[in-house]
């Protein structure tokens, strides 16, 4: 199935089906990451995400305006550090099926070719089995364990860091 994924930036227009699924998905993210769910979390994470430093994907299926998850390339750093971080999730309906796996490796793939990036961390709870699976399935390696590295939900939370670097 995830052979008819593709990659493309979020637009004015995805906002009602974007919200729509978010709000389907809350229960899923739960507790490792809220999406935007209300016009105005959309329209401010729209406007984060035009500015230079940070890169929106939507993980799209087939030829439909289905948005199956977001990726996201954030805190872009350039000169001899070259780096960004990854933050994902899945829409309800979409997990375990591929599509993220296909969507994150479109992503890299992007980062390191388009966007000149040398490196890519992605940092995950540590129960966050299904994150911590697509990540390895991706080529990513984990590099070390930040404790109370991230507040989510009101909670510092541990975090295990994953990361990929491009090929030289």
């Amino acid at each position: 199935m995830s052979s008819h994924i593709s990659i493309r930036p979020p637009s004015a227009s995805d906002e009602a089906l974007f919200l729509a699924a978010a709000r389907r998905s809350q229960a899923l993210h739960r507790p490792w990451t809220h999406a935007p769910a209300t016009p105005v979390e959309f329209r401010a994470y729209m406007e984060r995400m035009q500015q230079p430093e940070n890169c929106a994907h939507m993980v799209c299926y087939g030829d439909t305006e289905s948005i199956a998850g977001v990726i996201n390339v954030t805190n872009i750093v350039m000169g001899s550090f070259r780096s960004g971080y990854l933050g994902y999730y899945v829409f309800a309906g979409y997990e375990r099926q591929g599509f993220m796996r296909a969507g994150l490796l479109a992503t890299v793939r992007h980062a390191f070719k388009v966007l000149k990036l040398h490196r890519l961390e992605a940092n995950i709870q540590p129960a966050n089995t299904a994150s911590i699976a697509l990540v390895a399935s991706c080529g990513f390696l984990k590099e070390g364990y930040s404790p109370r590295y991230l507040k989510i939900a009101g909670r510092w939370r541990d975090h295990e860091r994953w990361a990929i670097t491009a090929k030289q």
